[in-house]
């Protein structure tokens, strides 16, 4: 194996350990619509990039990828702060808990009276 494919292979390694680990960082996030952003941001990126065969080029992505990584794992902790209740799209039990048996009591909407 030359050193230009050695090189090639360690820096597709690398692409697709950050791909995997902006995916991961998206779903930390607290709130529905971000997670889904950060997901969808990740896949279009990597998919938009995905012929480049240039290894400058390609640092300068890394680059790129791992400072929005860093920026990611600071929004996500921030985010943790500020939890809502969870949205319909989410799935899953929703209202108050309430009584000893953590039972969910369903809050119907009656509109305008």
């Amino acid at each position: 194996m030359s050193a230009i494919a050695a090189t090639k292979a360690q820096s597709s390694q690398q692409a697709k350990s950050l791909y995997r680990q902006l995916l991961r960082q998206g779903e930390q996030f607290a709130a529905y619509n971000f997670r889904e952003y950060a997901k969808r941001r990740a896949r279009d990126s990597f998919r938009e990039h995905r012929d480049v065969q240039d290894s400058r080029e390609i640092q300068e992505l890394m680059q790129k990828g791992l400072k929005e990584l860093q920026v990611m794992k600071r929004q996500t902790v921030i985010s943790q702060f500020y939890q809502m209740d969870k949205l319909v799209v989410e799935g899953g039990k929703a209202g108050k808990e309430t009584g000893s048996s953590g039972s969910i009591v369903r809050q119907k909407d009656t509109g305008l009276d």
